[in-house]
């Protein structure tokens, strides 16, 4: 993410991989209206999930008491400036980092509190990570870096390839399975890394910023991707300071100062 990640209220990033007053947003709330999903089709809720980082003395609370709902087939942005706190609530999404207190459930399972190991194995099964930078091994082919997640998951090689390629299918690039990083453009290599994403069928996609390193025309083709999964059923959570990239989600969050708004004229301004 641009702005955060050396930010001074943002968490580290990870090694490997607002028209009238501000409207906090409740547990079960979902902008949708009455008829929208119920609550029991969350794939995310956040209870009352705070995170304070501490130095010595000195404690910075990033995250101040944030609740939440994003139900199963919503395309949700998550827009805020820099220090906002926006990276520190991806990590937590992402089971990269723990609240220092309340609670998060992905896909109904409680994941607050968890180990490392546990949380590991959660980010594998249950979340798809985009990144701006794509993150791909250059060494590698398409089909490879696609199947990777699939080997942390002990899948057969047979079973890993098939899937790899069904996932490169299913992204426009069946015919570039075979194509190290070097030799596709930056769009296509952010296909590579949305079929990783997908390759393990997980609950949630999470893309931090994933037309931060595009042309215009090979992030409107990210996009229109993103916009393909969202009416296929997939859960997309999309992280951007950009609010021409936010206006494609379905509905936008936004977030300052550790707290999360919608409606807020400040995080809504240009975005439909």
């Amino acid at each position: 993410m641009t702005d955060s990640y050396g930010s001074d209220h943002d968490a580290a990033a990870p090694s490997a991989a607002h028209l009238a007053a501000p409207r906090p947003l409740k547990v079960g709330d979902t902008g949708a209206g009455a008829g929208g999903p119920a609550a029991s089709d969350a794939v995310i809720s956040f209870e009352n999930v705070t995170k304070v980082y501490r130095t010595g003395a000195i404690a910075v609370a990033a995250l101040r008491g944030v609740s939440l709902t994003i139900n199963t087939g919503e395309y949700v942005a998550i827009v805020g400036p820099s220090g906002s706190g926006k990276s520190t609530l991806m990590h937590i999404l992402g089971c990269l980092d723990t609240p220092t207190s309340g609670t998060f459930r992905l896909a109904g399972e409680k994941v607050s509190g968890m180990s490392e190991e546990a949380l590991a194995e959660v980010r594998n099964r249950r979340i798809g990570f985009v990144f701006q930078q794509f993150n791909l091994l250059a060494s590698m082919t398409a089909w490879q870096n696609v199947e990777l997640p699939l080997i942390y998951a002990g899948v057969h090689r047979a079973e890993r390839k098939e899937r790899a390629m069904a996932a490169l299918a299913k992204v426009g690039l069946a015919s570039r399975v075979q194509h190290r990083p070097g030799e596709l453009s930056g769009g296509q290599q952010q296909r590579v890394a949305v079929a990783r994403a997908l390759v393990t069928e997980p609950d949630l996609i999470l893309a931090d910023e994933p037309t931060g390193n595009l042309d215009s025309v090979s992030a409107d083709d990210v996009l229109r991707l993103m916009e393909e999964l969202h009416q296929a059923g997939r859960t997309l959570v999309l992280i951007t300071h950009d609010l021409e990239v936010a206006s494609a989600a379905g509905r936008v969050i936004g977030i300052r100062d550790g707290l999360v708004t919608e409606g807020d004229a400040r995080d809504l301004e240009n975005v439909r």
